[in-house]
């Protein structure tokens, strides 16, 4: 989840050329006058360094592409109807230890929009945090689904919903005028890169069983909360009151493709047939599941959130040595966010350094990824520190 790749961004690049309809670098503002012919060489001479823009930078790992090569032997059946879809989604309810049902996508924004939609009827709201993807970066696709949902969002310090402002949105109004909430929506790990706990996550559930609530777990990065909080998948899913997880496979290795998990069964009632309406049912179905088997069947998925939890742990330390850049949130997975002084940002930006900037002036978010290596961070860092003059 990227929520602020359309924040305000400064620029002291060159501009450069782009298909209509691209997005530039940040840093880079984009032209799309006298576009080149379509032409790109597949082997370009040279390739973007590792990257703290996003983790949705990085390649494939070697276990997903070894799991798509393996399946692209021979002929299968189509539609998710091989033993590429049936051995993942038995190797998910294994790690989830529930008889789960499970559907796979191509991408976040259709997971969380169609299984929002799952939740509700058009008459109804979503309770979210105001920062939550749903809210700010899909474009409205959560209310197009729905026909309509309302999405109201809620306060809440470094990214987390408080469990007393569900009460008080709820309760606020209950008349026939008003959208009934019907569905809570939450970020594991939060869009500021904290997490959630067993506990707060058991304080929340009061509150949805309290109001008769469903509650969405939008999961992109819910292996690296696994991988920050130490516990089993399950013990931040079902075990504490998630009706349907969107569990993120792109950000962690995959090409791409999100399970949506619906530990509550009977809410996946004709769910196929949302999929199918909304162009999210593959044909090739295995080329989205096999990826899912590289990285479950030794604990790949894991390794991966682990070692770019280490990273972001490592960039925080060396960001905390350098003087004038405050850390702004607890890391907790595999983001930091720092303030950065502008004259500083705007050199790092001249180096050629790619990270998105938001939260007003020097708000920057550097984002870790499986492929992150400890040199990568420490050139990061010594740019910073000579940049910044310590």
């Amino acid at each position: 989840m990227d929520p602020w790749k359309t924040g305000n961004l400064t620029s002291h690049a060159p501009p450069v050329l782009a298909p209509r309809g691209a997005l530039a670098f940040i840093g880079t503002p984009l032209t799309t006058e006298a576009c080149p012919p379509a032409h790109v060489p597949m082997n370009p001479p040279t390739s973007l360094r590792r990257q703290f823009a996003s983790d949705n930078y990085s390649g494939i790992c070697p276990e997903a592409w070894q799991a798509m090569e393996e399946a692209n032997h021979g002929h299968s059946r189509s539609y998710g109807d091989d033993p590429w879809t049936t051995r993942a989604s038995d190797l998910l309810r294994d790690l989830f230890e529930t008889d789960c049902e499970v559907f796979f996508v191509f991408n976040g924004t259709s997971a969380n929009s169609l299984s929002l939609a799952s939740c509700c009827q058009s008459y109804h709201s979503i309770l979210c945090h105001e920062l939550a993807h749903v809210e700010t970066d899909e474009c409205g696709a959560p209310e197009y689904f729905s026909n309509g949902t309302k999405i109201l969002t809620l306060p809440g310090a470094n990214g987390k919903i408080l469990p007393e402002a569900i009460a008080r949105t709820v309760q606020k109004r209950t008349d026939i005028h008003f959208p009934k909430p019907r569905a809570l929506s939450l970020t594991q790990a939060t869009e500021l890169g904290t997490v959630y706990s067993p506990d707060e996550l058991g304080v929340l559930q009061e509150q949805t069983a309290r109001f008769s609530l469903k509650t969405h777990m939008d999961g992109a990065r819910f292996a690296n909360a696994v991988a920050s909080l130490g516990v089993a998948p399950a013990e931040i899913t079902w075990k504490r009151g998630v009706d349907v997880l969107c569990f993120g496979g792109t950000k962690n290795g995959m090409a791409i493709g999100e399970t949506v998990l619906f530990f509550n069964r009977p809410m996946a009632a004709e769910f196929e047939y949302r999929c199918k309406q909304a162009g999210q049912l593959a044909s090739k179905m295995r080329f989205l599941s096999a990826p899912w088997v590289g990285l479950l069947k030794d604990g790949a998925w894991l390794r991966h959130a682990r070692h770019a939890n280490a990273m972001a742990a490592l960039l925080e330390q060396r960001l905390t040595d350098i003087p004038g850049i405050r850390i702004l949130f607890p890391r907790q997975a595999n983001a930091v966010f720092a303030e950065l002084p502008q004259p500083l940002l705007a050199a790092m930006h001249q180096r050629g350094w790619i990270f998105y900037t938001f939260i007003g002036a020097g708000g920057c978010r550097f984002m870790c990824g499986w492929d992150t290596q400890p040199d990568d961070v420490e050139a990061l860092a010594a740019d910073l520190r000579s940049l910044s003059g310590s």
